[in-house]
């Protein structure tokens, strides 16, 4: 597949998130597209916006793994299709498009990050190697091998797993390569940090995180690494 007619797969997945796609996606889908909506709601007030990220003070602890995951894009992304897969308000998609990716696609439920990340790369300069678009990372659209990498930034959590491993595998080349950075069910200080801020996620975000089981679920369709 060329970069053109992989461009021209994306922007019919875009023309597809109308109300009709959200009427299609089941409960589950819909709540969280309501919910990451007003998370990445820049015009909310000062105050209500603060409330709804409290718990933005337990990331000062993850300098380390943040350092981790830029050097690992800087690294690696250039020339390359990268898939931020859930890309929130699409950083990482950004920072591999600045480091010279042939094109960052960056995919997420939410209109409003995908919003946020359009004019976050249009700031950064990179529009013409970015491409953002609404979408379900359990049922992609994208086409079969496309991807030579993507990253995963905490958000595996928040899918179907029997689905999002097997849509991974479908749409990464061979030798293609993932990035997973997840908070794991066996530390107790992570367990403590989501009985804290369970308030703050979705139902089902509050019932599932990783664990070794998931870990060796994933052995099945992939290579697992470190």
């Amino acid at each position: 597949m060329t970069m053109h007619e992989l461009i021209e797969q994306l922007e019919t997945l875009s023309k597809k998130t109308n109300e009709d796609w959200f009427a299609s996606l089941d409960e589950r889908k819909q709540k969280e597209i309501e919910f990451h909506n007003i998370d990445k709601d820049t015009t909310l007030s000062k105050d209500r916006y603060e409330k709804l990220h409290e718990n933005a003070k337990f990331y000062k602890t993850t300098q380390l793994i943040t350092e981790h995951v830029n050097n690992w894009i800087a690294g690696h992304s250039k020339d390359k299709i990268f898939l931020d897969y859930a890309c929130g308000d699409g950083e990482n998609a950004v920072k591999a498009a600045k480091a010279g990716a042939a094109l960052a696609i960056g995919l997420d439920i939410s209109n409003i990050s995908i919003q946020n990340a359009r004019q976050l790369a249009a700031k950064e300069g990179v529009s013409s190697n970015t491409y953002f678009v609404q979408g379900d990372c359990e049922d992609t659209g994208l086409p079969d091998n496309c991807i030579d990498l993507a990253i995963c930034s905490g958000m595996l959590h928040h899918l179907d797993l029997s689905y999002a491993f097997y849509e991974l595998r479908r749409i990464m080349k061979k030798g293609g390569v993932i990035l997973a950075v997840e908070a794991l069910d066996c530390n107790p200080a992570i367990k403590l940090y989501r009985t804290l801020t369970s308030h703050l996620r979705t139902d089902w975000e509050k019932k599932h995180i990783l664990s070794y089981k998931e870990i060796n679920f994933a052995k099945r369709f992939f290579q697992v690494k470190e």
